[in-house]
């Protein structure tokens, strides 16, 4: 617990510290955000605002994992160190925000809202998406778990939706597409919710913060504890050390909003967004809490319908609109809500979905007694 609160406060005291140099750095190269013409007239005013502010989140958050366990290593030598939860992790959080830099730098440096091609960024996005998916199903620890299992989850897996169930070969290779589809529904989803300022990141404060309570709540009742009934045990592996990451990305978020708040000084661009999409999906896969995930980023899952919705009756009515505009968050800007009365009315929409997602979570516990 002790390293908890170490990774967290050292993610946050970087981010808050380390925000500013970095928007110091940005403005002397001119590396400022570009806005679409088609979008809400008031964000013109966000024109040359630095971008690409996810490298202090993804930069602080690794600082921070790896910070506390040296100091853990220096207090206690028999410290077992990094486990291989925590790395994979890492990798597709760190993978997917690098993708995320090369589409803003390419937008910063071509003055464009377009960077990467669609099709060279699900390539390189599918890329860490299948390694992420081929190492969480290997290193198994003294008891067999692997950081991922090949079934699909709710609150901890279903025997019955066991995706090897057909061979191990045909398993793994079902895992990695559900694996790379919820990665995909994720960074999709934090990344058409940052448009406004502080939206996506406080809405993501809080899903880590509810990873960061089951990973607890996981390793206080994990299976083989003399402790904990069989029935109601969490076969995890590395819950703690899964904590102390989604603990570390709470401090570094908070961090960054400081700064990301309206009227923000700097934007995440898709280098954060699409780094914390990454890690809610790997949180999701290897909390054995999959399903579990709609409803945690309710908010997320909500404004990706609202451009699905839109672009399919845009096309299914030969040009008809059912929002003002989507992403939603822009559907009430245009009715005249203004920005920060939206992000704080979505975040309420985002704590009322984290909070129901903890109820089940936490309900089926109390059942399985």
């Amino acid at each position: 617990m002790i390293s908890l609160l170490i990774g967290s406060a050292m993610a946050l005291v970087l981010a808050l510290v380390g925000t500013p140099l970095f928007i110091r750095l940005l403005v002397k190269r001119g590396y400022g955000q570009f806005i679409r013409d088609d979008g809400p007239t008031s964000h013109h005013t966000k024109r040359g605002t630095p971008t690409m502010g996810g490298t202090v989140i993804v930069g602080s958050v690794v600082i921070a994992y790896f910070g506390t366990h040296l100091l853990e290593w220096m207090m206690n030598q028999d410290h077992p160190g990094p486990t291989v939860s925590g790395g994979v992790l890492l990798l597709l959080m760190a993978g997917m925000g690098l993708v995320g830099f090369l589409d803003d730098f390419l937008k910063i440096s071509k003055q464009r809202s377009l960077g990467l091609r669609a099709w060279s960024k699900i390539v390189l996005q599918g890329i860490v998406g299948v390694l992420f998916a081929i190492l969480a199903l290997n290193f198994p620890d003294e008891a067999g778990r692997t950081p991922a299992s090949m079934n699909i989850s709710v609150v901890r897996d279903i025997p019955w939706l066991d995706l090897a169930a057909g061979g191990t070969v045909l398993g793994t290779i079902l895992f990695i597409i559900w694996s790379n589809l919820i990665v995909t529904g994720a960074t999709n989803g934090v990344n058409l919710t940052d448009g406004l300022d502080g939206l996506a990141a406080g809405a993501s404060v809080m899903v880590f913060s509810a990873y960061m309570l089951m990973g607890i709540w996981q390793f206080n009742q994990a299976c083989g504890s003399v402790k904990v009934p069989g029935e109601v045990c969490y076969e995890v592996r590395d819950p703690m050390d899964l904590a102390l990451l989604a603990g570390s990305l709470c401090g570094a978020l908070i961090g960054f909003l400081w700064w990301n708040t309206s009227p923000a000084k700097i934007f995440m661009g898709d280098t954060g967004s699409l780094a914390l999409g990454g890690a809610i999906a790997g949180f999701a896969i290897l909390s054995r809490t999959q399903l579990l995930l709609v409803v945690l980023a309710g908010l997320f899952v909500l404004i990706a319908l609202s451009v699905i919705i839109q672009v399919a009756f845009f096309k299914l009515s030969g040009g008809k609109r059912v929002f003002k505009m989507a992403p939603l968050q822009h559907h009430f800007e245009l009715k005249g809500w203004a920005e920060v009365t939206v992000v704080v009315r979505f975040w309420v929409i985002a704590g009322l979905c984290v909070a129901a997602g903890l109820g089940i979570f936490y309900a089926e516990w109390v059942v399985g007694l």
